[in-house]
């Protein structure tokens, strides 16, 4: 058994080598270990045996032991003498905590101080270890560990692959994943239910859906049986992909293994149907869910509310938040923030103002979302004054704008033709280490058209997304790939501007970088080539059109068939009939 004195000795020096010694002191005092400081003394009270078997073991002894040891300042001192190494259990222990307690910088110090003591890591701290890695999001660090036990001649086991697994998995590296997958195989080690659940979840969020039920499927095959989890992650994924046919029968095959939807389960698949827009199945769910012994939370309620409100239908939206708060469970800022924006993007800016009132009023204050959905919703009516005093509101409140707060209103400044403001608001969002996304960088160059200043718009393009950059630059701060919108706002312009070369070039770096534009963008384009007559570039673009498998619409016929009138008739005949 080891003595209270040595182990407090023990941990003073492991103190004074860690980098964070305070989160130390704050972890020995959460063990009931209380440590008081006088002038010249330090007393470090613990009432408990210290044995092999446990980290720290609370007694029932009557006496309780008390230790004294001198201190440095606020410092713990470390004795001269080599220091004993606890054992094994109470180093994996010891080091299991601070990850817990996540303090991770300590989890390293501690560990290079113990491996200088003399520890052997065992799975069981390799383990710890690479745990450590995965809430860190380091999976450099992690392939270190792993390196490093191997070459002591640990064989890792499922635990250890999957939790290296794991850590790829969250950073999105499934490449890697799979090559430790197929290692853990190689070596004899069969994958187990979490396994596949980590690698599940990893492909979900990548969204390969294909992949997810490859793995699913070689999960039964192995004879492993889903668990509530694996169904809650295919529900979702399948939602979020909008295959509900697919998410419902999933859902059904739950009963084929004795698995009981949970919660989370009926919020995926009524959280599908919500955004698909049918509510009617997606009520029906709700009582299904009811009747089966499981009762909505606020999750549940902000998700009906929304998919209600986005349908207009505010007043069954209020009686749900009624009938959801006599069963006890209370709106929260998600709920309100969902009638808010419902309201928003109906125009109705006096209502969306009203439920921010009330919202106040029942003690749940408007966060940085109900903001930006405020100052959006009035940037769209043009009402510039509102949305900057709610802006200004936000600041004095404490509130830090974020990338969808300054969008909006950049987007509402180069709508009323203020390019000025917009560009004084995109300086304030880069000083504040915010990086324009594609829609901000979007309204910036769709204002800059509308006010006819095309060299400007055209060199903020080349700018922000580096298209036919040489590569030469090395400050990408601010860069974003261009998507199709951002594409048609540019050539619109242009082509309103008459620039009908600059346009086409621009189009042809659209079509090159694998974007389909659509039947507006090719209109647009087949309406300028016809003003200037290029009627060879008008066959080229009517044939790409068809070939992209653009559908020709009233618009599109009208357009050819006045064209080719005004240009002497050539193919009239075959738009006319």
């Amino acid at each position: 058994m080891l003595s209270p004195h040595f182990f407090t000795q023990f941990c003073q020096e492991l103190l004074s080598f860690s980098a964070s010694s305070n989160a130390m002191l704050k972890l020995l005092r959460r063990k009931n270990i209380l440590i008081t400081f006088n002038k010249n003394l330090s007393s470090i009270t613990k009432s408990t045996s210290f044995s092999s078997n446990s980290f720290i073991k609370n007694t029932n002894t009557k006496n309780n032991i008390t230790k004294t040891t001198s201190l440095k300042k606020q410092h713990l001192h470390i004795s001269n003498k080599p220091t004993t190494l606890p054992s094994l259990r109470e180093c994996n222990a010891l080091l299991h905590s601070l990850v817990k307690s996540k303090k991770f910088d300590s989890v390293w110090s501690v560990y290079n101080n113990l491996l200088s003591r003399g520890l052997l890591p065992t799975l069981i701290t390799y383990g710890i270890l690479l745990n450590c890695c995965c809430n860190q999001g380091d999976f450099s660090n992690a392939r270190k560990v792993f390196d490093e036990m191997i070459q002591r001649g640990i064989v890792p086991n499922v635990v250890v692959y999957t939790t290296l697994i794991r850590v790829f998995c969250n950073e999105g590296d499934m490449d890697e994943a799979e090559r430790f997958l197929k290692l853990m195989r190689e070596s004899g080690v069969e994958p187990n239910l979490y396994t596949y659940v980590t690698l599940i979840d990893g492909y979900c969020k990548t969204g390969n859906v294909k992949r997810v039920f490859e793995i699913y499927s070689d999960m039964l095959r192995n004879g492993l049986h889903p668990d509530v989890v694996t169904f809650a992650i295919l529900v979702d994924v399948l939602c979020k992909v909008g295959d509900l046919e697919a998410a419902r029968n999933c859902f059904v095959y739950m009963d084929k293994f004795g698995v009981f939807p949970n919660l989370y389960v009926y919020n995926c698949l009524i959280d599908g149907y919500c955004k698909a827009g049918d509510l009617v199945e997606a009520m029906r769910l709700r009582d299904e869910m009811e009747r089966n012994g499981v009762f909505g939370d606020v999750f549940t309620c902000s998700i009906l509310v929304k998919g209600l409100c986005d349908s207009g239908r505010f007043e069954e939206a209020k009686n749900l938040m009624e009938e959801m708060e006599k069963a006890g469970v209370f709106a929260n800022a998600v709920t309100y923030n969902a009638v808010i924006d419902g309201y928003c993007k109906m125009g109705d800016m006096e209502k969306a103002i009203e439920v921010c009132s009330q919202m106040t009023e029942r003690k749940i204050e408007p966060n940085v979302i109900t903001f930006s959905t405020l100052i959006d919703g009035f940037c769209k009516k043009g009402n510039m004054k509102a949305a900057m005093g709610l802006y200004i509101e936000m600041v004095i409140k404490g509130l830090v704008p974020d990338v969808v707060t300054y969008t909006a209103l950049i987007d509402g400044h180069c709508k009323v033709e203020n390019s000025k403001v917009a560009f004084e608001l995109h300086k304030e969002m880069m000083e504040a280490g915010l990086t324009p996304n594609v829609v901000t960088v979007t309204s910036l160059i769709d204002g800059l058209l509308k006010e006819g200043k095309t060299y400007g718009a055209i060199k903020l393009f080349l700018e922000k997304t580096e298209v036919g950059s040489p590569g030469g630059k090395t400050d990408h701060s601010g860069v974003c790939s261009p998507n199709e919108v951002m594409y048609a706002a540019l050539i619109q312009g242009l082509c309103k501007d008459g620039r009908i070369f600059k346009a086409t070039k621009f189009f042809k770096d659209m079509r090159c970088s694998g974007f389909k534009p659509d039947m507006v963008l090719y209109v647009i384009m087949l309406e300028a080539h016809f003003r200037f007559k290029h009627m060879f570039d008008v066959m080229m673009l009517h044939a790409d059109m068809l070939k992209t498998g653009v559908l020709r619409n009233t618009s599109v016929c009208r357009v050819l068939t006045r064209g080719y009138e005004e240009n002497g008739g050539l193919k009239l005949d075959r738009y006319k009939k």
